[in-house]
């Protein structure tokens, strides 16, 4: 059962935050874990379009090489 997280184990990652970084600092931490979140899956996002994106023009580039080719 190691990969498995039950409630008490959430329970006790709760309260060893809560320890560490106090009441009033949750709101602060957890909005920056979001931020963080969003920036990383913006960034992947970013990634996958310009994998896209070069991928198409690759096509292109190759499909006018053959037209060019097949003109001679």
């Amino acid at each position: 059962m190691i990969g498995r997280i039950g409630p008490l184990e959430l329970g006790i990652i709760v309260l060893i935050v809560l320890i560490i970084f106090g009441a009033g600092k949750l709101p602060q931490v957890g909005g920056a874990i979001g931020k963080s979140i969003r920036e990383f899956r913006r960034a992947k996002e970013g990634i996958d379009e310009d994998g896209q994106k070069s991928t198409k023009a690759s096509s292109e580039a190759a499909g006018a090489t053959k037209a060019k080719s097949g003109d001679e």
